[in-house]
């Protein structure tokens, strides 16, 4: 009988062997993917990757602590910006600058965590969404951030080597996503992912309890803002130039329906979701190079619309496709994974 008789075994990375050798073949294809891929694949992958450590990050804070927020692409601003100051302009190391990246935006978080002592629903969402949209505003009207033109990053050295190529960059962004993934769902087996849990179920039954909500209110909102403002960061060195204009509203919505579409209140379900919508993205901004589809849109275009505006049909689609998640799988893509391993493990009755 497999019963657990310590809280350590709950965060064992894996505790059997066929799942040790599973885990072993998917550190393999990582490794031996960017040898093997195009480069554009590979700059696939770094985006897919970034996109699932914000994930990670929003979905501590929605889906486990059950707290709106709209503003996250503000906290991805202050991850991507500060990272590349710290380099270019104090000359501080790339990890140092990345973690402190990723520290300034989890005190912006952890300040933006205290008014939601006394909001709660929409009235929070507002306020991030306020917060968001303000810091983007602010970024852009200040000389040190390169103002509306943005800044360009720094490359990035370890000593006499210089990451020069998105295979480079691959390894460091995978790293990174891997450790902090990790990290993230050993937190929700503690104490502290036990509050933040018990917070999203009924904050009063919590502090009856004793469970300090404005201690644990405030660290989901840092922690979360933590793994944003690293992937900002990551993000940052991805593209190689950076704008506020890139740090829109739109971008918080996707952060959200990253979360959604992916399960909330899962780390499966976060990976998931950020890295079948980046695909959805990626290729949906292409629309027009699609076989068949493509050339009927264009048609319909030119006939009936502007050809400038084929670009928005992509939005209208990846829209349909939210819809369609969450009124046919309200557990997103987490919840059709567990329909599926139970159809198989009681297949063929």
């Amino acid at each position: 009988m497999d019963i657990k008789r310590d809280y350590y075994e709950d965060i064992q990375l894996l505790d059997s062997r066929v799942l040790w050798f599973w885990f072993l073949m998917l550190i393999a294809a990582l490794i031996t993917f960017p040898f093997l891929a195009p480069n554009y694949y590979i700059y696939m992958a770094n985006y897919m990757a970034i996109n699932v450590l914000v994930t990670v990050g929003l979905n501590m804070l929605v889906g486990y602590t059950g707290q709106i927020s709209l503003g996250h692409a503000g906290f991805f601003a202050i991850g991507a910006f500060t990272t590349v100051l710290l380099m270019g302009k104090l000359s501080f190391p790339f990890l140092i600058a990345l973690i402190g990246g990723g520290a300034i935006s989890a005190l912006f978080g952890f300040i933006l965590g205290i008014p939601a002592l006394r909001l709660v629903g929409p009235y929070l969402a507002i306020a991030t969404l306020g917060f968001g949209m303000a810091i983007t505003q602010l970024i852009g009207r200040w000389k040190l951030f390169g103002g509306r033109m943005g800044i360009q990053a720094p490359e990035i050295t370890f000593g006499p080597y210089t990451v020069s190529s998105d295979r480079d960059l691959y390894f460091i962004i995978i790293t990174i996503t891997f450790l902090l993934t990790w990290a993230a769902r050993n937190l929700m087996k503690t104490k502290v992912g036990r509050a933040f849990i018990a917070i999203r179920d009924s904050d009063i039954a919590a502090q009856t309890m004793g469970v300090n909500l404005t201690y644990y209110k405030t660290l989901a909102f840092a922690i979360s803002a933590f793994y944003t403002g690293i992937a900002g960061g990551l993000m940052a060195f991805m593209l190689g130039f950076i704008n506020p204009s890139s740090f829109n509203f739109i971008l918080s919505i996707y952060f959200l329906a990253f979360v959604i579409v992916g399960g909330v209140g899962t780390i499966f379900g976060s990976i998931m979701g950020g890295v079948v919508m980046t695909w959805l993205i990626l290729t949906l901004d292409k629309i027009q190079d699609l076989p068949y589809i493509g050339e009927l849109l264009m048609t319909v275009s030119e006939n009936w619309m502007s050809v400038t505006g084929i670009h928005n049909v992509a939005s209208i689609f990846l829209g349909l496709i939210i819809v369609l998640i969450v009124v046919f799988e309200p557990l997103g893509l987490y919840g059709f994974w567990i329909r599926t391993k139970i159809y198989w493990k009681t297949w063929p009755f």
